[in-house]
């Protein structure tokens, strides 16, 4: 990041004091006892610990279990500020379900010359088995987490959109729960709006998509888990026992008489709507990957015919492309008739001769990203990047340039974080959950907020050594 960016640093407008949305939070840490906010950082450490709220690190020989660091310095946004963003993402969402209901049926976008061809017909995301295939509510996206950065008070960036099966809630919730836990007078004193009711809210939204010809009386729910290794297991298990609903493996699932039936102990029981934590590609090893042990034998058909609704739908992850993401600002035209309310991170796509001359020339200066990556993983952040690092990047990018994307480093902004030396800023970015219904759309205050805990970091993947923060939208 070029040092001569002024960095925005969400608390403190300058030296004098705090911006509005902290001035109450800021005078009670200054009259609290430092040493005592540290016990409580390590009280909340333990209680993370004793609850198993950990992830899995994929391809690293020490043990793969970890605990998520948390810091217990809240970030705060204001009501007004919250209220732009929920527009925008709103806005995006239904962008993004119109867009997925077109490219599957008359492709009016392409044929508009809207977006090219070529980014569809050859993503490997794209699944051609979901042509002409309308899910029950034609809702296609019914949980998104839209990756937002800030560079000033006003100016807001989606980094990314998260369609296919967005995680991290359940750190939200329990982040929450810590901090009422900690500190419960600053949630009436600050008027900090609640967020625990996301699970009902995923419940009912779940339930109003389920198909019209369902067997039952009232719809039933469950969660398809692949199990007990997969890096987001805990937030499987937490949602299906905060929903209230079964948490299922594809061994507990088979198809019969045309439904989908868990087993129970009374016997296999048809459900409605499956919000399946598994990728596309292990879904329906009839349709898709015949090694999967991880999907339901047939499942497809079962969709196909309107009998269950899958959450998300097969093939939303063609909206979380990297390169499509450049095209977002005209699919959100182009579906709504309107500007685009927040902003895209300007993008090269390595793939055109010319983005990827610019690319190869800049590349310690830009963030290069996988088109289908994610975690953090398979990236490039040019100006934390070794020459040697860099030169290994310029190969794989020469090698296969329509992979990547890139885009220029923002000047992120610092929100603190409790220290052994008192408060220091770091860079964090926000995940908000958004649900998605025939009728509405449903977006919990705040949201998740990673913070990228090494100094001049811009990397806040858990995977990649970043923690969370809870994060407190105020009431009017």
């Amino acid at each position: 990041m070029s040092e001569e960016k002024k960095l925005f640093d969400e608390m403190l407008a300058s030296a004098d004091g705090p911006r509005q949305p902290y001035e109450a939070y800021y005078d009670w840490f200054n009259r609290e006892d430092i040493k005592a906010l540290r016990r409580k950082s390590s009280e909340a450490e333990t209680f993370f610990r004793r609850i198993g709220i950990t992830f899995n690190v994929y391809g690293q020989d020490e043990a793969d279990e970890r605990l998520i660091p948390f810091d217990i310095v809240p970030r705060i946004i204001a009501a007004k500020e919250w209220r732009t963003l929920e527009r925008g993402i709103e806005q995006r969402v239904r962008a993004i379900n119109a867009f997925l209901h077109d490219i599957y049926h008359r492709q009016e976008i392409l044929r508009a010359g809207r977006i090219p061809k070529e980014i569809i017909a050859g993503n490997e995301a794209f699944l051609p088995e979901m042509v002409g295939v309308k899910p029950p509510g034609g809702v296609y996206t019914h949980i998104v987490g839209t990756d937002l950065v800030r560079t000033g008070q006003d100016e807001f960036y989606v980094l990314e959109d998260n369609a296919r099966t967005p995680s991290g809630v359940s750190y939200m919730l329990e982040n929450r729960e810590t901090m009422l836990h900690m500190f419960p007078e600053l949630f009436t004193k600050l008027n900090v709006r609640p967020v625990s009711a996301y699970p009902q809210l995923l419940r009912r939204s779940l339930a109003d998509c389920a198909p019209q010809n369902s067997p039952n009386n009232k719809p039933i729910v469950a969660v398809l888990t692949p199990g007990i290794h997969n890096s987001a297991y805990f937030e499987h298990a937490f949602l299906a026992d905060q929903m209230g609903v079964e948490l299922v493996e594809a061994h507990d699932l088979r198809v019969e008489d045309g439904y989908v039936s868990m087993r129970t102990t009374q016997g296999y029981q048809p459900i409605d709507v499956l919000y399946r934590r598994v990728d596309d590609e292990y879904l329906d090893p009839l349709t898709f990957n015949p090694q999967s042990m991880l999907g339901v034998p047939g499942i497809m058909d079962v969709y196909r015919a309107g009998n269950i609704t899958i959450a998300n739908a097969p093939g939303t992850g063609i909206a979380d492309d990297k390169a499509l993401y450049s095209y977002m600002p005209d699919i959100v035209e182009f579906y709504t008739g309107e500007q685009a309310i927040l902003k895209n991170v300007p993008t090269y796509r390595c793939s055109e001769s010319d983005s990827l001359q610019y690319v190869l020339e800049h590349l310690p200066e830009l963030v290069v990203k996988e088109v289908h990556g994610s975690g953090g993983y398979g990236m490039l952040v040019g100006p934390a990047a070794s020459k040697k690092e860099i030169a290994a990047f310029e190969k794989k990018l020469r090698a296969n340039p329509s992979n990547y994307i890139a885009q220029p480093t923002l000047a992120l902004s610092t929100v603190p974080i409790l220290t052994k030396a008192g408060l220091a800023p770091r860079h964090v970015d926000l995940r908000p959950f958004a649900l998605m219904s025939p009728n509405r759309i449903d977006l919990t205050p705040g949201g998740l907020t990673r913070v990228a805990l090494k100094k001049g970091s811009l990397v806040v993947n858990s995977s990649q050594g970043g923690g969370t923060k809870d994060t407190w939208v105020l009431g009017d």
